[in-house]
C-alpha cells in the first residue's frame, strides 16, 4: 500500500508539472496572440521561448511550494477541496515570488497580465488533473485497487462516527471490512451495510483472513489498557494502528481552545446550526424555492394535466412527515399512486425491500403509468418546494421521516431530527434508495456535523445528474 501511494504521489506530482507548463503557455497565448485586456504593441511583443526560462523555474517554484504544504503525502487522506486550497495558496505564493524575481531583475520584456492568467490556468488545470486521477481511482477502487481494508474497533458513537466520515467521502479510498465490539448485540449485528465480526478477542484471526491494512480504534478513553493491547496486537502483524482520541466523546471539528495565561481552556460548540449558518440556509432556501417555482411553473402545470388525464384522484398527495425537533407537518407531492395506495402498503410489507423503518419497492403496483416516471426522474417532488417556502423544508437535509418511521427509531437515529428535512440531501446523491437505512442516517448525521453553503451547493450540483439518469429512484 505504501508503494501504491509513493507511485500516486510521482504520478500526480508529474502531471502537475506538465500541466504547469501546459497553462503557463496557455497564459503567453492568452496574453501576446489573443491579447486579451489590453493589446500588445510591437514593442513590448517577445516569443515565448524568452519566457521558457521562468516558466521552468515557476514549475519548480511551485513543486516545491506544494510539497512543502504536503499536497502529495498521501500518507494523509485530502479532498479535493482541500488539495484545490492549497493549490490556490500554493500558487499564489510561487506567482508572487516569480513578480519578485522579475521586480529585482528588471528585464526589458515583463506581463503582469500573464501572471494573472497563469494563476487562474494553473489553479483550474491542476484541479482538473486532480478530478481526473479521482475518476480514475474510483475505477480501480471498485475492482479493489488501491483500497485501504480498514478495521473498527468499536461500534458506539465514536465508532458510527468514524464510518459515517468514511461513507460520505468515498475518495478517501478506505473499505471498511467490518467492525468488532465487546457487546454481543453490537459485535455479531449489522450498521447500514458494515458487519460486525464479533468479540475484539478475535483481532488477530480477523486481521488474517479480511487482510486488514489498518486497525482504527474507537474506543472510551477509560479502555486505556485494552487500546494499549491493541496496539501491541497490530504491531506484531504488522498492521497500522490509528487510535480515534475520543476526549470524552466530543468531536475535534466542535471544539474551541481559549488561553487563560497558559492555561488551555477546552470549549464544545453545538453541533447544531448556529444562528448565522441558519440565517444563510434560510436565505438559500427561500431563494432558491421562489426561483424554482417561478421557472418550474409550466412544467409544474404540464404534469397536473397530464396526472389528471391518466387516472382519477387529486393532483396532489398530502402526507403527514416529521420535521425539526419532532415537528409533524403536511408535506405535498405530486400524486404517484392510484387512489386508496397507503390502505394497500400494509398487504405489500413483506416485499418491503430496504432494510429498516422505511418501505421502498422498486416496481410498486400501486404507481400509475405517469406516476412510474415522475417517480424516476424525482418530478412528483416538485411541490415540496412549497414546504421550502414555508420553512418546513429545506432543499437540502436529511429525508423527511414519517410518524410510523419515527416511532421505530434507535435512539441515535434521532439525532437525525435536530434540523429541517431536505427535498435532496447526502443520502440522495449517495445511492437514494438503494443505501440500508442505517447508512441513510449515518449520511444525514455528517451532512450535520460538517454542514457548510459549499456542501449544500456541491449536493444540489450532484443531485442534477442522479435526478436525470434516474439512479437508485423508485
Amino acid at each position: 500500500m505504501r508503494n501504491y501511494r509513493r507511485w500516486l504521489a510521482f504520478f500526480t506530482a508529474l502531471a502537475d508539472a506538465i500541466f504547469i507548463n501546459f497553462a503557463f503557455a496557455v497564459a503567453y497565448w492568452m496574453r501576446y496572440e489573443l491579447e486579451w485586456i489590453r493589446p500588445v504593441t510591437e514593442a513590448y511583443y517577445v516569443p515565448y521561448k524568452v519566457y521558457l526560462p521562468f516558466a521552468l523555474v515557476l514549475t519548480l517554484i511551485l513543486m516545491v511550494t506544494y510539497t512543502l504544504q504536503g499536497l502529495y503525502d498521501y500518507d494523509k487522506r485530502h479532498s479535493w477541496f482541500d488539495e484545490v486550497r492549497v493549490l490556490i495558496t500554493g500558487t499564489a505564493t510561487g506567482i508572487l515570488v516569480m513578480v519578485a524575481i522579475f521586480f529585482f531583475h528588471r528585464p526589458h520584456f515583463y506581463s503582469r497580465l500573464l501572471f494573472l492568467y497563469a494563476f487562474a490556468l494553473i489553479v483550474i488545470s491542476l484541479g482538473f488533473v486532480r478530478v481526473a486521477r479521482n475518476i480514475a481511482l474510483n475505477y480501480l477502487r471498485k475492482r479493489g485497487v488501491g483500497v485501504t481494508r480498514v478495521l473498527i474497533v468499536g461500534a458506539g458513537d465514536l465508532g458510527r462516527r468514524v464510518m459515517r466520515n468514511i461513507l460520505a467521502q468515498p475518495n478517501l479510498g478506505y473499505q471498511v471490512v467490518g467492525f468488532v465490539d465487546d457487546n454481543p448485540e453490537k459485535g455479531y449485528g449489522y450498521i447500514g451495510r458494515f458487519k460486525g465480526l464479533g468479540s475484539i478477542d478475535r483481532l488477530p484471526q480477523i486481521i488474517r483472513n479480511e487482510s486488514v491494512d489498518e486497525v482504527i480504534i474507537t474506543l472510551p478513553w477509560m479502555y486505556h489498557r485494552k487500546i494499549l493491547s491493541i496496539m501491541a496486537q497490530c504491531e506484531r502483524q504488522r498492521v497500522k494502528a490509528k487510535i480515534v482520541p475520543d476526549l470524552f466523546q466530543m468531536s475535534l471539528s466542535h471544539m474551541t481552545v481559549d488561553d487563560l495565561s497558559g492555561v488551555p481552556l477546552i470549549s464544545v460548540r453545538e453541533i447544531y446550526f448556529r444562528r448565522g449558518e441558519r440565517l444563510i440556509k434560510r436565505a438559500m432556501d427561500i431563494v432558491g424555492a421562489i426561483v424554482g417555482l417561478v421557472l418550474l411553473a409550466p412544467l409544474m402545470l404540464l404534469i397536473a394535466l397530464a396526472i389528471k388525464l391518466d387516472s382519477p384522484g387529486p393532483v396532489l398527495f398530502k402526507q403527514v412527515r416529521v420535521g425539526k425537533g419532532g415537528k409533524e407537518f403536511v408535506m405535498y407531492k405530486f400524486r404517484s399512486m392510484k387512489e386508496g395506495a397507503e390502505e394497500e402498503q400494509e398487504r405489500l410489507k413483506e416485499l418491503n425491500e430496504v432494510e429498516g423503518p422505511i418501505f421502498k419497492l422498486k416496481d410498486d403496483p400501486r404507481c400509475t403509468r405517469v406516476g412510474r416516471i415522475l417517480r424516476r426522474l424525482s418530478l412528483d417532488e416538485l411541490p415540496q418546494l412549497y414546504n421550502v417556502l414555508r420553512g418546513e423544508m429545506s432543499l437540502v437535509g436529511p429525508r423527511p421521516p414519517l410518524p410510523s418511521e419515527v416511532a421505530q427509531y434507535k435512539e441515535w437515529h434521532k439525532k437525525r431530527l435536530e434540523v429541517s428535512p431536505g427535498m435532496t440531501g447526502l443520502w440522495q446523491v449517495s445511492g437514494r434508495s438503494q443505501l440500508p437505512f442505517d447508512e441513510m442516517v449515518l449520511l444525514d448525521l455528517y451532512y450535520i456535523e460538517n454542514w457548510s453553503p459549499m456542501m449544500d451547493i456541491m449536493i444540489l450540483l450532484r443531485t442534477i445528474p442522479k435526478v436525470i439518469l434516474g439512479n437508485g429512484a423508485y
